[in-house]
């Protein structure tokens, strides 16, 4: 059975067990960084950071907050702003956010060994996951953005060069911009393997009047003209 280290007394914190619980939240952050970037190919160095350091950080607002329920739908509140000046990230990255999170409130709460437990756990499901690409699609689906003038029917404008350039393509969404006077088509395409996207862009950007056109990654842009 997990037990906490920390008094139940409410207003008590020995420098001893603030020290402890502040050493492992580090450990167990730095630990994370670790693994998510054993995980991911793509990520900054900002991000990292934020991840060695949240454990600790939600680590002190637990225990300055414990036994206080006005103070913690406070912090709550807090945490709500933060969210909204945030830049937008992946499911992968809100997940592992949320596990320094989850790690934090443990060590907290003072159940270290809990806390260690989770963190090796889950962990070890990540690595395994990413080794076995579970959820990993057998094709590598783009998202193609073209903004095309209004007065241009997007229908079959572009079925001729899809059907050239890809091996698959499906319209997901159509929505005005500028006014009304422009029209963004969102498609899901499969590009064929000996494509160049570069004459793929080209010939688009011949039937859009050049205007602006988007191919990324379903998670992450790659490249803009």
């Amino acid at each position: 059975m997990f037990r906490s280290i920390l008094s139940n007394n409410i207003g008590t914190l020995s420098i001893t067990s603030a020290l402890l619980c502040a050493l492992t939240s580090l450990l167990l952050g730095f630990f994370i960084a670790f693994i998510y970037r054993k995980t991911e190919k793509y990520y900054t160095g900002n991000f990292i950071i934020t991840l060695a350091l949240l454990p600790l950080l939600v680590q002190v607002v637990i225990m300055m907050v414990n036994g206080n329920l006005g103070t913690s739908v406070a912090i709550m509140g807090s945490f709500t702003l933060i969210r909204f000046r945030s830049m937008p990230a992946t499911s992968k990255e809100i997940a592992c956010v949320f596990f320094a999170m989850a790690v934090g409130l443990s060590v907290g709460m003072g159940y270290l060994t809990f806390a260690i437990s989770f963190t090796l756990l889950t962990s070890f499901v990540l690595l395994f996951l990413q080794k076995i690409q579970f959820g990993s699609m057998k094709e590598e689906r783009k998202i193609l953005k073209i903004t095309i003038p209004e007065n241009l029917d997007y229908t079959e404008v572009f079925d001729r060069l899809l059907i050239e350039f890809t091996t698959d393509y499906h319209l997901t969404k159509v929505k005005t911009t500028n006014m009304g006077s422009l029209f963004e088509l969102t498609y899901q395409v499969v590009m064929k393997k000996e494509i160049n996207e570069k004459e793929f862009i080209d010939a688009l950007r011949c039937r859009n009047g050049n205007l602006p056109i988007l191919i990324h990654n379903q998670e992450m842009g790659i490249s803009e003209l």
